[in-house]
């Protein structure tokens, strides 16, 4: 099997070469690609730095968009998707994921965090559909295409309906050590704040749309 990452990005030139490396470190990765989301950092400038594919998309459109970007230009059978604002992130992380696909008792796995902060610790114990970590067949991706349109950021809660819906085999692999900054703590307090409810109003909406 063929392993494509695609790593969505907006404004994460600060951490985003964090996430790379063990991605290309990972002897399981076939290709690693970045969709830089009409970022207005350096983003698509630092992830050219690396030996990675990057799309560059000309504006924002959002997280579900920026995934099935990175979809369309991958070569793999098999999709990882991982956040560009992840810490602590080894390829020991990276291979506990692809071998627990790979051992074929699962249609999609999810990734959620222990010992690394608390407050992301909580929210994964909470909300673990809402990982952005995931590994899933380029098969199933397709049959979720249409959910795409307009998901942004509830493109996981979207992914878990359908995935309830029709019945895929789920995994959780737990990635000790790893979070990813707050929204807060990269825009400052009351943009990453306001950037949190529009969040949570795409997870909210992807809930309640119909399949």
């Amino acid at each position: 099997m063929k392993v494509s990452v695609i790593v969505p990005a907006y404004n994460e030139a600060e951490r985003i070469g964090a996430v790379i490396k063990p991605l290309l470190a990972s002897p399981s990765v076939h290709e690693v690609i970045v969709v830089d989301d009409g970022s207005t950092d350096e983003t698509g400038q630092v992830a050219e730095s690396f030996p990675v594919k990057v799309v560059r998309l000309n504006q924002n459109h959002g997280k579900a968009a920026a995934m099935a970007a990175g979809v369309n230009a991958a070569q793999g059978d098999v999709l990882m998707f991982m956040d560009a604002d992840l810490t602590g992130l080894t390829p020991g992380h990276v291979e506990e994921m692809i071998q627990a696909y790979r051992e074929g008792d699962a249609d999609l796995v999810l990734a959620v965090f222990r010992e690394g902060r608390v407050g992301t610790d909580l929210s994964q114990r909470i909300a673990a559909f809402l990982s952005g970590q995931r590994v899933m067949p380029r098969s199933h991706w397709e049959r979720a295409r249409g959910l795409v349109e307009d998901a942004s950021f509830g493109i996981e809660a979207a992914l878990t309906k359908l995935a309830i819906k029709e019945g895929w085999k789920q995994k959780k692999v737990i990635l000790r050590g790893v979070s990813h900054v707050r929204k807060e703590e990269k825009r400052g307090f009351w943009r990453g704040l306001a950037d949190r409810m529009v969040m949570y109003g795409d997870v909210v909406r992807a809930f309640f749309r119909k399949l």
